[in-house]
């Protein structure tokens, strides 16, 4: 009965967490940023009070650089960004007709006929495809940018995240002391080090990949602006953030920006290759020097499992969701694997005490 009142507790309380997302999903979207933030800047304001300022000096020095880079942000970076989108929005479709010609023009050559294709029959299937896949394209973006007007709303973030990250951030420690002294004394330990694991797999990954993202993008950002690549800042900086999801980021912006170079550049192709250099070497940084050294190996979080997360919590809880994604998704590997240990330690792994019949 022991076992099954734990399990039956802490299923309970999963069920009752789930219910309170579910149930004001629409209005914790600043507070489940400024408590993302606070996580996030806890070990700087650690780093200040090692230096002798106070928890609520230190917590006021953080929130005012967060509040200045945010300014900077919107007011010198967002502005180039939402023009190079609503630009490259409006292209969309001239870029998927001149790509459609290069592509019929190359069939028409010996191409065509060495693979034996009915080159007219070929050009109208590509043409269906180029025209449905711009039109999804263009209708996927104009509705990020509908509601990246929608985003206006997120604008209040502004007002009221800084303030939830300033009040959780004086108050962490004491937080998480109150909550260690809440937790089942019978299961103290097992629980402080499922938190562990999870802080470990959470900061790793979200620090970790965080970093490197800025990383990613601000060099492909301005290699791509730098050779002239149209909308370069934006296909560079949207392939650094995406590259948040190992491997999806760089392939996505990798299609793209060649795309959109095989149209600028065409016929002088030392200028796509330079492209394709680009994204070479970033992977070669990403996958040698920035994905060990910043993230490391410990996390546990595999590609597909985090993709999964994201689009399980982004349609169960909206933004919100997304925002609770990876910390979710690590917490649930993390018990899965707690839960594996104990099951390969367990009289229904071993076989303990069954007796074989033909003894």
């Amino acid at each position: 009965m022991s076992l099954q009142r734990h399990i039956g507790f802490w299923l309970g309380t999963l069920a009752i967490f789930l219910l309170f997302l579910f149930v004001f999903r629409g209005v914790l979207l600043p507070f489940i940023a400024g408590m993302a933030v606070a996580y996030g800047l806890d070990p700087v304001a650690d780093w200040f009070e090692r230096r002798g300022l106070s928890r609520l000096a230190a917590s006021l020095v953080i929130l005012v650089i967060f509040i200045v880079f945010l300014v900077l942000l919107f007011v010198l970076f967002v502005p180039i960004l939402a023009n190079q989108l609503a630009g490259f929005i409006e292209r969309i479709p001239s870029y998927a007709q001149q790509l459609q010609g290069l592509a019929t023009n190359l069939l028409d050559t010996r191409l065509g006929q060495l693979v034996r294709i009915d080159p007219d029959q070929l050009k109208s299937s590509m043409g269906q495809f180029m025209t449905q896949g711009a039109s999804w394209l263009t209708s996927l973006l104009q509705s990020i940018w509908s509601g990246g007007s929608a985003l206006i709303d997120v604008m209040s973030l502004l007002v009221v995240t800084p303030v939830v990250a300033f009040y959780l951030l004086v108050d962490w420690d004491r937080m998480i002391a109150r909550i260690d002294s809440w937790l089942p004394r019978d299961s103290l330990e097992d629980v402080r080090q499922i938190a562990r694991d999870v802080d470990t797999a959470v900061a790793g990954f979200v620090r970790g990949q965080g970093l490197l993202c800025i990383i990613l993008g601000t060099f492909y950002a301005v290699a791509l602006a730098a050779i002239g690549l149209n909308f370069g800042l934006l296909i560079g900086f949207g392939a650094g953030m995406l590259s948040f999801i190992p491997y999806v980021g760089s392939t996505l912006g990798f299609v793209v920006s060649v795309g959109v170079a095989v149209v600028q550049f065409w016929p002088e192709w030392p200028w796509v290759a330079v492209v394709v250099a680009i994204f070479a070497i970033g992977q070669f940084f990403e996958g040698n020097i920035l994905q060990p050294r910043l993230v490391g190996r410990s996390v546990g979080l595999h590609p597909v499992w985090l993709m999964f997360g994201l689009f399980a919590f982004g349609v169960l809880f909206g933004f919100v969701g997304l925002l609770i994604a990876v910390p979710a998704t690590a917490a649930i590997a993390v018990l899965m694997r707690f839960a594996l240990a104990r099951y390969l330690t367990s009289p229904i792994y071993r076989g303990d005490g069954i007796v074989d019949d033909e003894e």
